[in-house]
This record gives structure tokens, sequence and C-alpha cells, in this order.
């Protein structure tokens, strides 16, 4: 994506209302990016096209698990901006019990909407866009999707995240798109209850995002691997 300056780019991102989707909205912004934002939180959407700026940022109210919402909303940031050369699918969510036996079938159904389904149908709405520009597809897995975690259905659903990533690079690379999988450690975002100061912030991934964007056009980031320092 270097062979023209990022105010001529627009970004898609998914989960875009908080936590790492929002502070990547900023960063994108602050880099010359107009960004697309989409999210299930209309109200916190309003709020960030506001903080950024309507030149800057368009909002479209869109739940990731369901595709007819996901191929409407996209229709809409093509409609808006005419254009379309990334997409950060960031959205996802955990599981509220750990474990297979003591797990939640009416919980998974919602983090697999989300984590596996929304991936999916985010590709599948964005791709004929991606392909006009050789766009760039950024997809939010997991450390937890390269390692194996007891009885972890989240983590599972990570392992397709990181799966599908390196596929969908390979199916884009036939025509020139880039696909990177970035795998961050904890990261201090709303996933938790309790504040965690020690670990990834969201700048940090949204950096990772930034330099997946940032590569040569010779050169395609695949992956990449957030750890916390400490």
């Amino acid at each position: 994506m270097s062979d023209s300056t990022p105010s001529d780019k627009v970004i898609a991102i998914t989960g875009a209302s908080s936590g790492i989707g929002k502070e990547t909205a900023k960063q994108l912004v602050d880099e010359g990016y107009k960004v697309a934002l989409l999210a299930r939180s209309e109200d916190k959407l309003t709020e960030l096209v506001n903080e950024l700026g309507q030149d800057n940022a368009h909002a479209v109210k869109a739940d990731v698990s369901n595709f007819d919402e996901v191929n409407r909303a996209f229709e809409q940031v093509n409609e808006h901006f005419g254009r379309l050369d990334g997409v950060f699918a960031n959205a996802g969510r955990g599981a509220k019990a750990a474990g297979i036996e003591k797990g939640d079938v009416e919980d998974w159904d919602g983090m697999l909407g989300a984590n596996v389904n929304g991936l999916l149908y985010t590709a599948k709405a964005s791709l004929p866009l991606l392909r006009k520009t050789k766009g760039h597809f950024i997809i939010t897995s997991s450390v937890a999707g390269r390692v194996a975690l007891k009885g972890s259905v989240y983590g599972a659903s990570k392992w397709f995240a990181y799966g599908f990533g390196q596929n969908l690079a390979e199916e884009m690379r036939e025509w020139g798109g880039r696909c990177t999988t970035i795998c961050p450690g904890m990261v201090n975002t709303p996933f938790f209850d309790e504040p965690k100061e020690d670990k990834l912030q969201p700048a940090d991934i949204a950096k990772s995002v930034l330099f997946a964007l940032s590569a040569d056009d010779s050169a395609c980031v695949r992956e990449v691997y957030v750890m916390p320092a400490k």
C-alpha cells in the first residue's frame, strides 16, 4: 500500500467502538488515513466519529455475526468513500465459562458467531472491493491461536482465525492482495473486568496494524506476534 499516500486510503475496522479497534482508528487517522467504523454500538460509533471528524471517519452499525448486515455495511462504506484499501477484522469476544464440560452452548454460539463467522462474513463482503485496489486484510487472532489452552473454546476460535489468515493470504496473493494475522498476548481492553496495566495496550496492537500497512509493495507481512515485554 506504499504506492500512494495514506490520505488516499480507506481502512474499515470491525469492533471499532472500543479497545483495539478504537485505538487503531485514532492512529490511522493521525497518519492520514480515512476510516470506516463498524460495530454494534451506534452511540459509541457516533462519539468516535465526532472525535475523529466526519471528513476522516464514517460509521456503520453492524453485527459481524450477521452476513446481511456486514454486506450492507460494506456497500455503505463503498458508497460513502468510493473505495476500500484495507480491512482490520478485529471484532471478537470471549467465553463466559472456561472449559468444555462447564461451557455454555448458547454462549459458544455467540462467541463463534463473532470470532469465526464474523471473519468469514467480513472477508466475503469486502474482498470484491479490496480486489479493485489490491488491498490488505488484517485479522486479530491471538497467542491463544498458537498454543494449547486447556479446554479453551475461545482459543480454538483463535486457531481458526490464525489458520484462516494463512489461507486467505494465499488466496489474495493471486491478485496482488495482502493478508496479515496479528497474534497478541494479553491486551488491556474492556474484554477484562479488571484493568491489566502490565500487559499489552491497545496502542501496541494499533502500531502493529500500521506496521503491516506500511510494508513496501514488494513485501507482505504475513504475521505479527506481539507479547508483553514483562
